[in-house]
């Protein structure tokens, strides 16, 4: 095996490789504005560490988000024209599950809320319980500002970049001072590593991935314009 995993549902853009047992290659980089720039040159960099050629790869998955339009847009993209072109499958993950699991790698345990930067004065999030067996998302995904959230999500530790933008209304990331022993900061952005490992348990114990249906959960910026009522009869 060796899966090539993409997101572009973040501030990352993100790469990885896995081989079946360990990630083998990452390459990340970090621009909210161009995922189409950055990602060609990262499955090259993940490539190249690995020392693999692209017919090595053996399947493909992608974070279906949620996430903004265009971001998304690329990511599912550059996964489905990969896999047609070499012939093998492709699978999407939710992004935010991807975010809950490396939290779990790092050493997580309890309650967790996901949340992500939706733009607009607003979040994409969802909610978790994290024991040793793994990530267990409760609900979501949703789209909401981030006061409007249930305070019971709003109280737990947060993964991604929710505390930065609204410190005032979401719970706290896991602090320094007073953190438990062998549990590390939890994460801000989508690791493409994190999610190639999730896929890979998933595949394991025989558990489906998800779709290629992108997660926007909101309508584009950009729609058709109503028909016009003028009359074309001259």
């Amino acid at each position: 095996m060796l899966l090539l995993a993409i997101d572009t549902s973040t501030t990352a853009i993100g790469v990885a490789l896995h081989n079946g047992t360990t990630v083998v290659a990452e390459a990340t980089t970090l621009d909210a504005r161009a995922h189409a720039e950055h990602l060609a040159p990262g499955i090259r960099s993940a490539l190249a560490e690995a020392q693999a050629d692209p017919t090595d790869v053996t399947g493909v998955v992608v974070g279906i988000g949620p996430g903004p339009f265009t971001g998304l847009r690329v990511g599912i993209v550059s996964a489905r024209t990969f896999a047609f072109a070499l012939g093998i499958p492709v699978n999407g993950l939710c992004s935010l599950d991807a975010l809950a699991h490396e939290a779990w790698l790092l050493g997580h345990r309890g309650g967790l809320l996901v949340a992500t930067d939706a733009r607009r004065k607003e979040v994409y999030a969802a909610s978790f319980v994290l024991d040793d067996s793994g990530i267990a998302r409760l609900a979501g995904p949703v789209v909401s500002r981030a006061a409007d959230l249930d305070a019971s999500w709003r109280s737990l530790p947060v993964a991604g970049r929710g505390p930065l933008l609204y410190p005032a209304d979401l719970g706290t990331s896991v602090e320094d001072e007073g953190r438990p022993s062998g549990i590390r900061p939890l994460p801000l952005d989508v690791s493409a590593g994190a999610l190639a490992d999730l896929a890979v348990r998933r595949l394991a114990t025989g558990d489906d991935l998800d779709g290629l249906e992108p997660l926007y959960l909101r309508r584009p910026d950009v729609a058709l314009a109503p028909p016009s009522q003028k009359s074309t009869l001259g």
